[in-house]
């Protein structure tokens, strides 16, 4: 998602020399993975043991659980880990090719070339749900199924590398799924088939027709977000999108990218979108109209977030932490909420990081700034404790969408 931000606002954080930062970020991640792929048909999905960690609140340099690392093979295969992997580093060779070409084509070799295809092609012919492998990740990131991550990854990969055998791939796909309710880890594919190139573009037969279907769920999730489809999404009093008690601004900044994007893509193809109860212009979310006098609602009803997660919301306060004058003191996350190592470097042991630490009615000795938590519930509550983590846990699915939503309003 970072990568895809990048690539689609390149010009905004470029003007505001964010751009290095984001590439770095980036790096930060696919380095990693990297590491994880040291082999075809192998790839490590995970480390140390989700039942341990939670049992625990410590620093993580005083981490004592288990560090087991757990792998997927042919063996012990994993479609969707790996397809996600595959599409981390195509998305990811996109966004470096401009200013770091031997980096790029080192990530497209993960999955292209001196692999031989191995990564994504270990997706597609080893099939297996990843938690049947790695039977502990189930219990915190179940996947509902690995046809989208196939999608995704061979979409990607068509993007960065222009191959036909990929867009081959794609035409082939059967999608009887129905239109998306929401945009998240596990539910992937939606707008990025529909919309990483307009139909138009395609020129391989099936192919048009497989990505104008693409096209018209990606439209008519964005009918439902905007209250004028067959299934719209609830929203809170205050007229912000309400998917899901637990983390549910993860899911409205990932609506509010993918308007985004779909802005981005249709303005300059002045396509419409056909709603069950009426039409949607281009200009009726283009960024540029952006004003409290804007005369309708759309636009605001997809970006509101942007405004509600820097302060503007019922408890003017902001869900960015260390934004603002008010802001989250007690994230859920375990690094923030126990002194600094530097301050004190006496260890935290397992047990005990809950009655110093993660039990205090205190704020958090360490900022974390920059991070975005859960956000409110259904009916704008908001409670600052780090033991309410449907609320006031941060995550990197949260920031990532949030990235390009951002670029493009500055």
């Amino acid at each position: 998602m970072l990568s895809w931000s990048t690539v689609d606002t390149r010009d905004k954080p470029e003007a505001k020399n964010e751009l290095s930062n984001a590439l770095d970020a980036i790096k930060w991640g696919t380095d990693y993975l990297i590491k994880a792929h040291p082999q075809p048909n192998f790839l490590y999905g995970q480390v140390g043991d989700g039942g341990s960690d939670h049992s625990c609140w410590e620093r993580p340099e005083d981490m004592d659980t288990s560090r087991l690392a757990y792998k997927i093979d042919e063996e012990i295969p994993g479609s969707d880990l790996a397809a996600e992997t595959a599409a981390a580093f195509a998305a990811a060779s996109v966004a470096f090719a401009p200013v770091d070409h031997d980096y790029a084509y080192n990530l497209q070799t993960q999955v292209k070339q001196v692999l031989h295809l191995q990564l994504f092609a270990f997706a597609r012919d080893y099939n297996g749900l990843y938690q049947q492998s790695i039977t502990g990740a189930g219990e915190f990131y179940s996947s509902s199924g690995y046809q989208d991550e196939l999608v995704w990854a061979s979409s990607w990969l068509h993007r960065a590398t222009s191959n036909k055998e990929y867009l081959d791939f794609l035409s082939n796909q059967n999608d009887d799924g129905g239109t998306r309710t929401m945009f998240l880890w596990d539910e992937c594919a939606l707008v990025l088939e529909g919309k990483v190139k307009p139909a138009d573009d395609y020129n391989y037969g099936s192919a048009a027709t497989w990505a104008d279907d693409m096209k018209t769920q990606a439209e008519q999730f964005i009918c439902n977000c905007l209250q004028k489809g067959d299934n719209n999404i609830k929203m809170t009093p205050g007229g912000l999108l309400w998917f899901k008690p637990w983390n549910n601004l993860q899911y409205t900044n990932t609506a509010a990218f993918i308007a985004t994007i779909y802005s981005k893509y249709s303005g300059s193809h002045s396509s419409s979108i056909v709603c069950s109860s009426g039409v949607v212009q281009p200009s009726d979310l283009a960024l540029h109209d952006h004003s409290e006098n804007h005369a309708s609602s759309y636009f605001l009803r997809l970006f509101l977030p942007v405004d509600y997660i820097l302060g503007s919301n019922p408890k003017n306060m902001s869900c960015m932490v260390g934004s603002g004058s008010n802001y989250p003191t007690q994230v859920h996350h375990r690094g923030a909420s126990i002194v600094s190592l530097k301050r004190d470097p006496t260890h935290v042991s397992c047990k005990a990081g809950y009655n110093l630490w993660f039990n205090k009615n205190s704020s958090d000795p360490n900022v974390l700034v920059g991070a975005i938590v859960g956000g409110p519930d259904q009916n704008y509550g908001y409670t600052d404790s780090r033991s309410n983590f449907q609320v006031a846990e941060p995550t990197t699915v949260t920031t990532a969408p949030l990235f390009g939503v951002l670029a493009r309003l500055a």
